[in-house]
């Protein structure tokens, strides 16, 4: 198949840098199936969701594969020395379609393994569903995903200005037969964004209305799908609208709190700076980690938990305006534990997004790091240097690992399936 790339990404509804919400019928069906064609995946010990005590630390350049041993169909080297010399690109209407893996540095080729593809799943022109979160549930192999703002003409949808958004349920069966479904949340999940593993189920951030405070929800990965509200204030001061959300394997939860609900005019006028805060359910305590950032967003840990991604989307902001004088930044920071409690030191810049802004963010066993940018899939390795990208048609807010080198990138309107090498794992499940 021919993957194509679009040079010029579509703006943003909500500050993710992706294209804005479409009008859409809440009444239409989503479900779908496609065929079966194998049984269904066993979900045995490696369906573990708790991050590994000790994920292996294994140095690139030893996992290098030679060219002779790689399909090279997909690949597409960058030779760094011409690039770092600009030139206006002139490309032909008949020159052929980008390759979807851009090779920035040979330790790439072995994340790649030796057959990598991208490939369309599922093309919906109805409405952008597939925009956030991403939270893959091991025991019943479902994928969970929350869309883009769409048109909501409920008398419910009053206090978000006639906005909703839906958590859609993929569960498969192989890697291309799947069904898919609505999950029908309570009242209370209102405008849903970024999420993650958390217990028998995912921790969604919700950003709240006019009306319904924001702050965490912990939903039920079975049906029928229950909620709690797990945090809804900074004592008693208000959240803005959070983004993003992970949890330590001490049980503490990460989480970011920009302006865009407030942006988008479905929040009230913000009382508290945007902000990163660390929630403790045991205790109760939750306090601010860090500061300083344009518009906070994505967060991720490195597999052995002592450092913590966190990347700042301010080059967009939720009125779609676009400054490139703002930051599109990943920040890194140490973790570090002082009087038994966690601090964030060190703040550097980790990496800077060379196309659009770097949104949703991972981290792979072996501690590389993995962005949704303005192109797709941006990868660095530990050290900060750019080696490679997954080029997704239309940028890519968001995405997930599955299960041995398997990723699913959200581009709005479509679903998008990467396979990696099978050593490529997540490191949130490290399955």
């Amino acid at each position: 198949m021919s993957h194509l790339w679009l040079a010029q990404r579509p703006k943003t509804s909500d500050g993710n840098l992706l294209s804005p919400g479409h009008k859409v019928s809440f009444s239409d069906s989503s479900k779908s199936s496609h065929k079966r064609d194998s049984g269904r995946p066993s979900s045995s010990s490696n369906s573990r969701t708790s991050s590994p005590a000790n994920p292996p630390q294994r140095r690139l350049q030893s996992q290098h594969l030679s060219s002779d041993r790689q399909d090279s169909r997909n690949l597409q080297r960058i030779n760094r020395q011409s690039e770092a010399l600009w030139q206006q690109p002139v490309i032909s209407p008949t020159a052929p379609q980008p390759k979807p893996f851009l090779i920035y540095h040979e330790s790439f080729l072995s994340l790649l393994g030796s057959n990598p593809t991208l490939q369309l799943l599922i093309d919906d022109p109805r409405a952008p569903y597939f925009h956030e979160a991403g939270v893959f549930y091991p025991p019943t192999n479902t994928l969970f995903i929350t869309s883009n703002q769409l048109e909501d003409a409920s008398p419910d949808a009053v206090t978000t200005r006639n906005k909703t958004i839906v958590v859609t349920k993929i569960e498969f069966f192989s890697p291309t037969d799947f069904t898919r479904d609505k999950v029908r949340c309570p009242e209370r999940n209102y405008m849903a964004n970024g999420g993650t593993n958390y217990r028998d189920g995912l921790i969604l951030c919700a950003q709240g209305s006019l009306r319904e405070p924001s702050g965490l929800i912990y939903m039920e990965a079975k049906r029928p799908h229950k909620t709690t509200t797990l945090l809804n204030n900074y004592h008693s001061r208000p959240f803005n609208s959070p983004n993003d959300v992970v949890v330590h394997s001490d049980g503490s939860i990460w989480f970011t709190d920009p302006i865009y609900g407030y942006e988008q005019g479905f929040r009230p006028k913000p009382q508290l700076p945007q902000l990163v805060y660390r929630f403790d359910p045991s205790t109760g305590d939750i306090r601010v980690v860090a500061d300083g950032f344009g518009r906070p967003n994505g967060l991720c840990f490195s597999p052995g938990e002592n450092m913590l991604y966190i990347t700042d989307t301010d080059l967009i902001h939720g009125d779609c305006s676009t400054d490139h004088g703002r930051a599109a930044t990943i920040y890194a920071y140490n973790v570090l534990w002082e009087h038994g409690a966690p601090f964030l030191a060190n703040r550097r810049v980790f990496a800077y997004a060379d196309t659009g802004a770097p949104d949703g963010i991972k981290c792979d066993v072996f501690g590389n790091v993995y962005s949704g940018c303005g192109d797709g899939v941006n990868v660095w390795n530990p050290g900060g240097m750019l080696v490679g990208k997954i080029q997704i048609e239309g940028g890519c807010a968001n995405f997930c690992f599955g299960r041995n080198g398997e990723m699913w990138c959200f581009g709005e309107h479509k679903l998008w399936r990467v396979q990696l090498g099978t050593e490529t794992r997540g490191a949130l499940l490290g399955i």
